[in-house]
C-alpha cells in the first residue's frame, strides 16, 4: 500500500526532543516493511515563532511562507537523520521527485511553495503519486464540528465525507503559520481526489500503524461515492 503521512511540526518536534523523533522513526520504519511510505513534516511552533519575527521585521505573507517552508525542511531533515538508512537521504523539494526517491527508502518532505501549508502539500502529494491512504497526524484526535479548544460543545466525527470536511474548515485563515486540523486547500484536494484520509492523534506515533493496519481510529474522511 502506498501511504502519505502528514505529521504536524508541533507533534514531531515537541520541545526539540530527540527521543520523540526517534519514536516516530521507529514507527515509520515498521510501516515501511510492507508499505511505501511518504512523509510530509510541518513547521509547528518553531515556524510560527520565526514567522512572527519576520512579520515584525516587515516581511509580507509570501516571504513569511518562505520562512515557514525552510523550517519545515529543517524538521524533515531531523526525521531523516532519525530514520537513517531507511530513508531517502535528502529532503525532497517537489512532487515530481517523490516517486523516484521512493525507490531508495522512506521519502520525507517539508513545504513546497508559498501559499500552501503542509496539509495541502500532503494532499497534493497523495494525489500526485496515487496514494491509497493519506494520514494526517495532528495534535487532536480527529475532526470536530468546531475547535474543541474553544468550544466545549464541539463533537468529534468518526466518519465524514470530504465535502463535509470542506464545509467545516472553509473559514480557516490561510496566513503563513496558521493552524487548522486540515486547511481549506488540503480539504479541497482531498475532495477532488477521493483519497481515503484519516485524521488522528499524532501525539501517539503508534496510531499511525493502527490506521495503516485498518484499525478504527480518529476520523475517516471518505469520498461522496462511499
Amino acid at each position: 500500500m502506498r501511504v502519505v503521512v502528514s505529521i504536524g511540526g508541533s507533534v514531531l518536534i515537541e520541545e526539540m526532543n530527540p527521543d520523540r523523533i526517534k519514536s516516530y522513526a521507529s514507527v515509520l520504519r515498521e510501516a515501511a516493511v510492507s508499505n511505501e511510505i511518504f512523509v510530509v513534516v510541518g513547521g509547528g511552533e518553531t515556524a510560527r515563532r520565526y514567522i512572527n519575527v519576520g512579520r515584525a521585521l516587515g516581511a509580507n505573507e509570501a516571504i513569511c511562507d518562505r520562512i515557514g517552508i525552510d523550517i519545515t525542511r529543517l524538521n524533515a531533515y531531523l526525521l531523516i537523520l532519525a530514520l537513517g538508512d531507511a530513508a531517502y537521504p535528502e529532503v525532497v523539494r517537489n512532487y515530481q521527485d517523490a516517486p523516484l526517491a521512493g525507490g531508495s527508502g522512506i521519502v520525507v518532505m517539508g513545504g513546497v511553495s508559498p501559499g500552501y501549508t503542509t496539509d495541502a502539500v500532503s494532499a497534493i502529494l497523495a494525489e500526485y503519486i496515487g496514494a491509497d491512504l493519506l494520514i494526517n497526524a495532528t495534535s487532536v484526535d480527529g475532526v470536530y464540528s468546531s475547535d474543541p479548544k474553544l468550544d466545549p460543545a464541539s463533537r468529534r466525527y468518526e466518519r465524514i465525507t470530504a465535502k463535509e470536511l470542506v464545509e467545516i474548515v472553509i473559514g480557516t485563515r490561510l496566513d503563513a503559520g496558521s493552524t487548522s486540523v486540515i486547511d481549506p486547500v488540503g480539504a479541497k484536494v482531498i475532495e477532488r481526489s477521493g483519497i481515503r484520509t484519516i485524521v488522528l492523534d499524532g501525539r501517539n506515533p503508534l496510531n499511525i500503524l493502527k490506521a495503516i493496519k485498518g484499525e478504527k481510529i480518529g476520523t475517516e474522511i471518505v469520498s461522496e461515492s462511499v
